[in-house]
């Protein structure tokens, strides 16, 4: 296992999107012992860790992030005791484990919302929850405009036992998914015994979902005209009624001091979708979070002058805060980089629809593999999604009736939504389900033919695949001095490079101009990804080298 408290100030950590990585059962969906059959294959990759999406019970109205138990395992995943084999299986590997936590809200199935139901306005069961009155004449109006982020509004109204309209609740997501009131006593306490539960279990930390959303405004004013039109960022323009408000740090400040009190570096790692990289780097002051995702690099366009002043103001801000950067270019949520990449825009969020734009997987592919050494060769870091390393892409076809994301329903059958980034994983064979479960299972959501070819069979045997090209990457990344520290120095300004000295003489360089580029003379090529020829690195390529002359 990587040692010292602070493992994860460098360390590479593969995301396990649970229902889509391997299936053990035969029941179509991925599960812990699909994970621990999987383990020596991320051991092997050269990863440092794993972090798992949810695992908990839960109806699956937002693929498990709506927790219904967070002291418990979905049957369909597993049992506790299936959870404490895979945590004691990763440490025995070396590997360390960490789960996912779900603190902004809790599924409509849950005890707790059960309970407010059944309680009338202004019981303690309703106050851990946000209910309000409604505006209008009777009520009939949401206590405020709120636009939830899957689409449509941010509140739903309940009816009594009788069948009467009454108040209303908040869901900045799914109605399935009612946000908790973070000012309530008991919802502090409660999240505070889970974290105690898991830890006490050997999890080494936690990814922490909408880090930055537990706080509301409690006069519940409007939300402001947005600059960005998104409504799952905070405005740039002053205070959001909802993220990243200023109250939500005394949370963390709580959590830190339980992680602290455990040994062996326990760790929290924010989802914080805060554009100002000033403003996140304040979750990660020495008592709060340890890591945030930085998502601005990953939402960049292949655009060289963009990456760089994205880099830069990530690197900047997290070394004002003492903490290091968190690279990451895709995830659950997220269009994967083969897709983003291949297309005339390559940026986050994309133009989306039921037709999307047409994608050069070739080209996608190309640049995906120069983005995974620039990132790789970054100071801080890194997480991977589950499948980008055998160079995966999103899943654009898949039948309508299938589709499972709450923004396809929410969006009134306009925007098509995540599962296309969440297709299971072929593992083996030449026909679906590709070795994601037993001969003759069916995967919930079906692969396609072509993905072949991008099973650990087939790439291992090819030296210039995606997966030999990770391998290599973290092989080198993990054993080389050159890429250990925080040393970072920009070489130089040429239009469309990105170029970067590290330490002990070793640099990056990635070609993101209109024609080849040469390397400088007496350049030792560590790894490349594309092949140079007479000393120039092609267009959409990315070489690390050490200097020699």
């Amino acid at each position: 296992m990587t040692t010292g408290a602070d493992w994860w100030r460098a360390a590479v950590v593969y995301q396990i999107y649970i229902r889509s990585f391997a299936d053990i059962d035969g029941d179509g969906i991925g599960d812990l012992g699909g994970i621990r059959a999987h383990l020596r294959y991320l051991r092997d990759l050269g990863v440092d860790a794993i972090w798992v999406n949810p695992w908990y019970p839960s109806p699956m109205a937002d693929g498990g992030y709506d927790v219904a138990d967070y002291r418990a395992i979905d049957p369909r995943f597993g049992t506790l005791e299936d959870a404490d084999a895979l945590i004691a299986e990763c440490h025995a590997l070396g590997l360390r484990i960490l789960a996912d936590i779900v603190p902004n809200h809790t599924s409509e199935a849950h005890a707790w919302f059960r309970a407010a139901l059944a309680s009338p306005p202004g019981s303690p069961e309703r106050g851990r929850y946000h209910f309000r009155d409604g505006r209008g004449a009777g009520a009939d109006l949401p206590p405020t405009d709120w636009e939830s982020v899957f689409g449509g509004p941010a509140w739903t109204r309940v009816t009594d036992a009788a069948g009467r309209p009454g108040q209303w609740y908040l869901h900045l997501f799914a109605p399935e998914q009612p946000d908790l009131d973070w000012t309530d006593p008991e919802v502090r306490a409660e999240f505070e015994s889970i974290l105690e539960f898991w830890f006490a279990r050997g999890i080494d930390g936690f990814r922490i979902d909408v880090a930055h959303g537990l706080a509301k405004d409690p006069a519940f004013p409007e939300v402001p005209t947005r600059l960005d039109g998104e409504v799952h960022v905070a405005d740039r323009t002053g205070p959001h009624p909802h993220w990243d408000r200023d109250e939500v740090h005394d949370i963390y400040l709580g959590w830190r001091r339980i992680a602290d009190r455990h040994p062996g570096g326990r760790v929290f790692i924010g989802e914080v979708h805060v554009p100002d990289p000033v403003r996140r780097a304040r979750y990660l002051r020495g008592d709060e979070l340890h890591s945030a995702f930085e998502f601005d690099v990953m939402r960049s366009p292949w655009d060289a002058e963009q990456l760089r002043t994205r880099i830069g103001a990530a690197l900047d801000a997290m070394a004002a805060a003492g903490a290091p950067a968190t690279w990451v270019l895709s995830n659950h949520d997220e269009a994967r980089q083969v897709t983003r990449y291949g297309r005339a825009f390559t940026g986050l969020p994309a133009p989306i629809g039921i037709v999307p734009p047409p994608v050069d997987l070739g080209l996608g592919t190309r640049r995906s593999r120069a983005a995974i050494l620039l990132m790789l060769a970054l100071p801080g870091s890194v997480y991977l999604y589950q499948g980008e390393e055998r160079g995966l892409w999103d899943v654009e076809d898949l039948p309508l009736d299938l589709l499972q994301d709450p923004i396809w329903t929410r969006t009134g059958h306009t925007v098509r939504g995540r599962d296309g980034c969440r297709v299971p994983m072929p593992w083996s064979g030449t026909e679906p389900s590709f070795g994601f479960g037993p001969d003759g299972s069916v995967p919930w959501l079906p692969q396609p033919a072509a993905w072949a070819a991008f099973t650990p069979v087939a790439e291992d045997a090819d030296p210039d695949s995606m997966l030999s090209l990770y391998r290599a990457a973290l092989r080198i990344r993990r054993g080389h001095p050159g890429l250990a520290g925080s040393a970072f120095r920009w070489s130089d300004d040429t239009a469309g490079i990105l170029h970067f000295d590290r330490d002990r003489g070793l640099a990056c360089l990635a070609n993101l101009s209109a024609g080849p580029v040469a390397l400088p003379t007496g350049a030792e090529v560590l790894l490349a990804s594309a092949p140079i020829v007479d000393g120039r690195l092609p267009v959409d390529a990315a070489a690390w080298y050490v200097a020699t002359a």
